[in-house]
């Protein structure tokens, strides 16, 4: 940036501070101030402060370095100030912590601001995708299903039919991760609602669907003890299924996948998805649940993978929101298992 660019609101600024240094105040203004609870007919709050956050927003700053900038400009006041004043009068310590309030106000009227534009860009992020992008696609996959029921005779149409459905699925499938990272990139957990479920029979539910579309795999579901839980069954799904996909997808061919219900503990229940097949290194291990790890750190993904990396990092926060934990164990001998541990309540 040009000289004149970085110094765009340096002259409004120190004004003010300079008109604030001038003003009676009482401590309890001062300390209002200083958390940025000024006077709200103030024209610093409605002008210099928010315009330079809005502007530092828009060249692509990050808040550390607008807020940077401010302690540069309090750091060369101050050095100025002190090679001008060897001795000091009796005013100046109070000029000088009268000086700091002002700037922690300039600071604190910009951070809100910038945090402000970037809740409201989050928003209207969020709406974009919830609403113009899935409504296409919900019409696409209705559209393919209906087809798909219309009875079609010619397998080749029936064969891109059915290809055109499950791609709006995939693509469904990745507005929702996005959905959900975007939330947790910004402090928001995912909203679950809890209802009182039958874990067992959820897994079972799951597994069938995989076998539906996978008749060449095998899955066995068991359960022991209590398998009932509060939580969120449609969350707690889209977890299952994750887990159970990549179970298909790096496992042995020859081998089935094991969903286990634990339910002897009265206070947690505990769901774990096996499978044999090459298992996950120890350092992917470590960061397995981070966001963008995608499988082919497991050491086996296909060339035509279409997965983003989200899916066990959206299944961790999903578990995290129910107040549960999800671990993995996975070695050359016994195979990998992702265990979910779930409170009852």
């Amino acid at each position: 940036m040009s000289k004149l660019a970085l110094e765009d609101h340096i002259v409004d600024l120190l004004g003010f501070v300079a008109d604030d240094l001038e003003t009676v105040q009482t401590a309890r203004e001062r300390f209002d101030k200083s958390r940025g609870d000024g006077p709200q007919d103030s024209a610093f709050s409605q002008s210099a402060a928010e315009l330079h956050a809005a502007l530092r927003l828009a060249d692509g700053f990050d808040i550390d370095q607008m807020v940077s900038e401010y302690r540069a400009l309090r750091a060369s006041v101050v050095k100025q100030w002190v090679a001008h004043h060897r001795t000091l009068a009796g005013t100046d310590i109070e000029d000088l912590t009268r000086f700091n309030e002002a700037i922690d106000q300039a600071v604190t009227e910009s951070v809100a601001h910038y945090t402000k534009t970037i809740n409201d860009s989050r928003n209207l992020f969020l709406g974009v995708l919830g609403h113009d992008l899935r409504n296409p696609l919900g019409a696409v996959s209705m559209g393919a299903l209906w087809m798909e029921r219309s009875a079609i005779t010619d397998a080749k149409q029936a064969r891109v039919v059915s290809e055109i459905r499950m791609a709006a699925g995939r693509a469904t499938q990745i507005l929702n991760d996005l959905l959900d990272l975007t939330r947790s990139s910004f402090g928001t957990q995912i909203p679950v609602t809890k209802t009182r479920v039958d874990v067992a029979a959820l897994c079972q539910e799951i597994a069938d669907e995989f076998r539906a579309v996978n008749a060449d795999r095998k899955f066995e579901v068991t359960h022991d003890g209590d398998p009932l839980v509060s939580c969120d069954s449609a969350r707690l799904g889209q977890v299952l299924s994750n887990l159970m996909g990549n179970a298909i997808q790096y496992g042995d061919v020859t081998t089935p996948i094991t969903v286990t219900v634990a339910g002897h503990d009265p206070d947690a229940v505990t769901i774990s998805v096996h499978n044999l097949g090459s298992s996950i290194l120890p350092d992917t291990q470590k960061s397995i649940f981070q966001s963008w790890t995608r499988g082919q750190d497991v050491g086996n993904l296909s060339e035509h993978n279409t997965h983003l990396g989200l899916g066990l990092y959206i299944a961790k926060l999903i578990v995290e929101a129910h107040g549960g934990e999800i671990s993995v164990v996975s070695n050359e001998q016994t195979g990998t298992c992702f265990s979910i541990r779930l409170p009852r309540r």
